[in-house]
């Protein structure tokens, strides 16, 4: 069972994700919060597998609430749920960890999948915002560099083995762990093992933040292909 919380500070918002989620007979509401302080401390206290965050809310935004309850309970999944998709909420949420964002005006079907996608720590990002997010890491990336601001591009390649960076580049591209072991030609254990390692490595939570570096770390081209061609 699946265990989610809602979080927005709309009381008929709320209500009305209630309703959906509680018709999933793998999923069972286990609380709401009003605004992004309160979500954090029910997550410290129930321990929800997944949380359904609202970004603009008093008090404590999406945003800060995803960064802080993280920080408290690594093992939850933070999905963000909103009707704001502009460049900064995007970027920023998943900066702070979430695994996913969805749009308020999808199809409630799309809404379940997603919430059983999170529950796994599988990205959710439509192409047009995975598009957006890559622009942003780019555009930091070069003001970084032209601002004489010291990159870990070289210590973190570095760091790396042949085969990981191969799957890193493929993770950026948004290949499934399937989709990657089919490339590479090993097995789906192997690949889920070397994606534990470069998390580890990178200092990062989820897949769509390594895949954010993947780009920024030059193993991922403008038209969204590896630059690197995977091992045999």
């Amino acid at each position: 069972m699946i265990r989610a919380l809602v979080v927005d500070d709309q009381g008929l918002v709320r209500a009305g994700i209630r309703v959906l989620l509680d018709t999933a007979p793998d999923i069972e509401v286990v609380g709401e919060a009003a605004d992004g302080h309160n979500a954090v401390r029910l997550v410290e206290r129930l321990r929800p597998d997944v949380v359904l965050m609202d970004i603009r809310m008093p008090r404590v935004d999406g945003i800060e609430a995803t960064r802080r309850l993280l920080a408290a309970a690594p093992l939850t999944n933070v999905l963000i749920l909103t009707t704001f998709a502009d460049d900064d909420s995007v970027y920023g949420a998943l900066s702070a960890g979430a695994v996913g964002y969805l749009v308020k005006d999808g199809e409630p079907a799309d809404m379940l999948d997603a919430v059983r996608r999170a529950a796994r720590g599988e990205p959710l990002l439509a192409p047009s915002v995975l598009a957006r997010v890559v622009d942003r890491a780019r555009r930091s990336h070069a003001a970084d560099r032209d601002g004489d601001i010291e990159q870990p591009d070289t210590a973190v390649l570095a760091a790396l083995t042949a085969r990981e960076r191969d799957v890193l580049s493929l993770v950026g591209v948004g290949l499934s762990n399937a989709e990657i072991a089919r490339d590479l030609n090993v097995g789906v254990t192997t690949v889920k093992t070397h994606i534990v390692a470069l998390l580890e490595k990178l200092g990062v939570r989820n897949r769509v933040q390594a895949g954010i570096l993947a780009h920024r770390l030059g193993l991922v081209d403008e038209q969204f292909r590896p630059c690197r061609a995977p091992a045999d």
